[in-house]
């Protein structure tokens, strides 16, 4: 009888250690999961990080090429064909040429403003003007391409200083004149004839991106002083 007992009792200690060890094991198994997502989380993080220092740099190189005197009319009236291409470098003596996009209808600017990437794959009438639609299709792009999207290359006009892209990753920006009309340029020019001239304050919106994933817009004031200055 106490055999037997004893027998019973080596039993249950191995059903309660088999108990015990599938805890322990279930407990490690979702730990380990925690700490993947944990990892995984911790990673998307820091590449998006990432990409808005890109996109944010971008935005400046796309400001910096609004200011100065000289080029003035490629600051006021769009010329794809001369300013949007990959050609279109940032000049050593500091005076740059914007790539200034196409005029847009209302309907047309507030899309772009909503959704500046999305925007290319959405309104053909107006992108099919531009032979490169995303950041992807401009790095592949030749000097004479026609791009919407120009390649960020950082504000030391030296070609041995440009940005060099850190894990293969791209930014990429424009710019657009928003006070195109008459209308708006009586208002923020009110002298006559010096929007026409060039002369007075002009807003423009400097959009960057990079990777065709994240995008960031902002506005600019430039006041010019004239075609004639």
């Amino acid at each position: 009888m106490k055999i037997l007992q004893t027998r019973q009792q080596q039993g249950a200690v191995l059903i309660i250690a088999l108990v015990m060890l599938l805890a322990l094991t279930l407990l490690a198994v979702s730990s380990m999961h925690g700490v993947i997502l944990e990892t995984r989380t911790t990673t998307a993080h820091v590449a998006n990080t990432q990409l808005m220092h890109l996109v944010d740099a971008a935005l400046r190189e796309g400001e910096l090429r609004l200011y100065g005197s000289e080029h003035l009319r490629d600051k006021l009236e769009p010329d794809l064909q001369r300013n949007c291409v990959k050609a279109n470098r940032l000049n050593t003596d500091g005076q740059h040429r914007p790539c200034l996009l196409a005029k847009m209808s209302s309907a047309q600017l507030q899309s772009f403003f909503s959704d500046p990437l999305g925007f290319w794959q959405h309104n053909h009438a107006y992108t099919q003007l531009y032979n490169a639609r995303t950041g992807r299709a401009t790095q592949a792009a030749g000097a004479n391409t026609v791009v919407a999207w120009m390649p960020y290359r950082g504000l030391d006009p030296q070609p041995a200083h440009y940005v060099v892209p850190q894990h293969q990753q791209y930014a990429y920006w424009n710019s657009y004149l928003l006070n195109s009309s008459a209308q708006g340029q009586q208002v923020n020019n009110p002298e006559y004839g010096a929007a026409l001239e060039g002369q007075g304050t002009f807003y423009y919106l400097v959009t960057a991106q990079a990777e065709d994933r994240l995008a960031a817009q902002s506005t600019v004031a430039v006041i010019h002083l004239g075609l004639n200055e």
